[in-house]
């Protein structure tokens, strides 16, 4: 096994030099990380990251484009064999046909490949000729990225953690029940086992929808081609189950928690997350506020455990599969602006900032460059001003997604001050003391795209200069 590991890591090192080398001589390639926890929108932010830097007229912030350096922008087959292809063309589809719907949630990790083609700028550009950049983005659920937190944890660390949170949450009373007639020190029936996994998978599933965001292992609620495998069937006990004898519920439940974090989250970490070179993370943070303070605090611990896996050095494992590689620029972003009206847009930055604050000084620490702003990939509002309550307000007008009506709404007003929402969050509050913050669901809207122009965004240019204008 030692020397297994040695050849493993000395191979890795000759990919990177390799890759490397030929980046800097030839083609330079960019691996952009595109991550969220469900329904930030990391689909829709590809689908319109692309066909906006294919048709670039709505992106005047991008400056490679303002200053007329991008002759094209094409599609090319994607440099990993293994790893499926994005949806690009559907999910464009999805958007902009005649009956615009949204397109399915990711389910798993997916890629495209986009290349730019360059005209040279400076003093040497008589004699330089047109270059190529390619943008490789890989796509995957932010609660994969979750599962990190699982590497520097015992079976007995994760049972503790999870069944503390549980107590408190009305999700887990079905999962608590359950859990309450079972003796883990008796001899493995695997009946008991699904069961338990069941169990437990479905308190998962309630407690994302009810807007929590730590809702680990990650596969569970993605479980993919590993649905009903031992791996993904097993579920946290009381304290004392991981010392149980062999043969036993306890013994196995361990077993397979330890089998999830080497066969199911290493090869992640080492396959996919160890070559990205610049990440997004999608923060649905109008969601978590409309869930109330239990879910922004919630949101606020799951991002500090996600941006950690950004900080090499602080596992072992993860020293060992990155080496000296960090992730150069991070991107938070919090989606659905269109949500709101443009005035209480730097309000919803300023939120995800301090929301973000832990998590930030971790990359910052890390070398990182770090960013944080209010978008949307996908327009679906127009603003109006209209009568509320005795006064005027600013509204969005859209189409309902349920009912596929059109009408406006007042989400309420995000507060100057992040720490009036994020202070009741840390104290444990139930619930907002001055109001509740409103979210409505938005088709897309019927679209008219002019020639030469992407599908209608906020601050998606923004996100593009940050991310890449410094190699354009």
């Amino acid at each position: 096994m030692i020397i297994s590991s040695v050849a493993e890591a000395v191979s890795r090192q000759l990919e990177t030099v390799t890759d490397s080398v030929n980046e800097a001589l030839f083609e330079p390639v960019i691996r952009l990380g595109v991550t969220g926890l469900a329904r930030a929108g990391k689909t829709v932010f590809i689908t319109s990251l692309v066909a906006n830097l294919k048709d670039r007229g709505r992106m005047p912030q991008l400056l490679a484009e303002a200053e007329g350096r991008i002759a094209t922008a094409f599609l090319q087959p994607q440099p990993d064999d293994t790893v499926p292809r994005f949806a690009f063309e559907e999910n464009l589809a999805a958007l902009t046909g005649p009956d615009p719907h949204w397109p399915d949630n990711t389910r798993g990790i997916s890629e495209l490949r986009l290349s730019l083609r360059l005209r040279p700028a400076g003093l040497l550009s008589g004699v330089r000729g047109m270059r190529t950049v390619h943008l490789d983005i890989v796509d995957y659920p932010g609660e994969w990225l979750l599962d990190l937190a699982l590497l520097d944890k015992s079976y007995a660390d994760w049972c503790d953690h999870i069944l503390t949170r549980l107590q408190a949450r009305e999700e887990a009373v079905g999962f608590l029940e359950d859990l309450r007639g079972v003796d883990f020190e008796a001899k493995l029936e695997e009946g008991t086992a699904q069961a338990l996994a069941k169990s437990f998978t479905a308190y998962l599933n309630a407690a994302r929808a009810a807007g929590y965001s730590d809702c680990t292992p990650g596969r569970f609620l993605l479980p993919g081609d590993l649905a009903g495998s031992p791996v993904l069937s097993f579920a946290p006990l009381p304290d004392g189950a991981a010392g149980a004898g062999r043969g036993t519920l306890g013994r196995e439940m361990a077993r397979r928690y330890e089998a999830y974090k080497a066969q199911v989250v290493k090869p992640f970490f080492r396959n996919h997350f160890a070559h990205i070179d610049r990440q997004v993370v999608l923060v649905d943070a109008l969601g978590a506020l409309h869930h109330g303070p239990a879910a922004v605090e919630d949101l606020r611990q799951s991002m500090a455990d996600i941006l950690a896996a950004f900080r090499p050095g602080r596992s072992a494992f993860l020293t060992r599969i990155l080496g000296g590689k960090r992730v150069e620029k991070i991107l938070f972003a919090a989606t659905k602006a269109d949500h709101l009206h443009h005035n209480q847009h730097p309000q919803l930055a300023a939120i995800t900032e301090a929301l973000l604050r832990d998590a930030r000084d971790r990359a910052d620490f890390a070398g990182a460059k770090t960013q944080a702003m209010a978008l949307a990939a996908l327009r679906t509002t127009s603003e109006a001003r209209l009568p509320y309550e005795g006064r005027e307000v600013d509204c969005v007008q859209g189409i309902l997604l349920d009912s596929g009506k059109r009408a406006a709404f007042y989400p309420g007003a995000l507060p100057e001050d992040p720490a009036q929402l994020l202070a009741p969050a840390r104290q444990g509050e139930t619930q907002w003391l001055d109001q509740d913050y409103a979210v409505m669901c938005f088709a897309p809207a019927p679209l008219e795209l002019r020639p030469g122009a992407g599908p209608p965004h906020i601050r998606l240019d923004r996100a593009a200069q940050f991310l890449i204008g410094d190699v354009l």
